[in-house]
């Protein structure tokens, strides 16, 4: 009853125009911050790990600006789960860095998209499988009903979705040896046998090994994206990964790998998914950071 409860909310805030959905965002988000829920508990956390040099003020300044960009977040992603294209695509306001993409899709190798959890990352995929092939690998939400909404949403676009195992992986590096594209979101906590840790922002952190090995096998190249939320819709940006990415050290390429990140997040920091418990996995001797 819960799950149904939560679809019927989440398909009635789908009829509310961006801006109406921006701006009732806006405000639930400064509740999240006044009254010191979850969300906002866990970014100062992390803000105070990964930005040590920054005062209470500051962190707590962040954190009420952060909680608004959230809480648009959960008021736009049904909408752009009930439009899809051509409409989100026509909310794509600017791109920065189009001619990375452009030479990208030329190429004949395929491309990995790096896509942290910045802005709205289902803007990025919906517009970006309207220009190439595009296979992802798909881990269906907790709540089950919401599986066939946002399924159809990504592949009204063109995009084939495949499941986050050994077969879907082994999915993707055929796709890409054909000259597509994948997203991959980098800086989710990845299960022991499946990252190794790596600094993030100062942090140790336990990071992905998938992409590393998605390159080594492939042969692709790779591109920092990310669709950050301005007036009217969002602005797209694509930036150069570093080289030592593709090193087959995988110290090296995790380095890399996060630095990346460390790129997109500067964008807009207000618009990271602070939020998360990315550092629950600590270096052997360290101090649990969460409660």
């Amino acid at each position: 009853m819960r799950d149904t409860l939560v679809l019927r909310v989440l398909k009635l805030i789908s009829w509310l125009p961006l801006s109406i959905g921006r701006i009732k965002g806006r405000f639930f988000g400064w509740l999240l911050y006044k009254f010191n829920a979850q969300p906002a508990r866990i970014t100062k956390i992390n803000l105070a790990l990964c930005y040590p040099e920054m005062n209470a003020k500051a962190i707590n300044t962040l954190c009420a600006r952060r909680m608004k960009h959230l809480a648009q977040a959960v008021f736009e992603t049904p909408l752009v789960w009930r439009k899809g294209n051509p409409w989100v695509t026509n909310k794509v306001v600017s791109i920065r860095g189009l001619e990375l993409f452009e030479a990208a899709i030329a190429d004949e190798r395929g491309t990995i998209l790096i896509i942290p959890h910045q802005g709205n990352w289902e803007v990025l995929g919906l517009w970006a499988s309207q220009h190439q092939a595009m296979t992802s690998l798909y881990d269906p939400p907790r709540i089950e009903l919401l599986q066939e909404w946002i399924k159809t949403s990504r592949e009204q676009s063109g995009s084939t979705l495949v499941p986050t195992n050994v077969r879907g992986v082994a999915a993707i590096i055929k796709a890409l040896k054909r000259g597509e594209i994948t997203g991959i979101l980098p800086d989710q906590q990845p299960p022991p046998e499946s990252g190794e840790f790596a600094p993030l922002l100062g942090v140790q952190t336990r990071t992905m090994t998938l992409i590393n090995k998605l390159l080594q096998r492939s042969g692709a190249q790779a591109l920092m994206c990310s669709a950050i939320r301005i007036r009217g819709g969002w602005e797209l940006h694509f930036l150069p990964a570093d080289e030592a990415l593709y090193s087959e050290n995988i110290e090296i390429s995790l380095s890399a790998l996060n630095k990346g990140v460390e790129s997109i997040i500067a964008l807009a920091p207000e618009q990271y998914q602070w939020e998360y418990k990315r550092f629950r996995d600590r270096p052997t001797g360290e101090s649990p950071a969460y409660d």
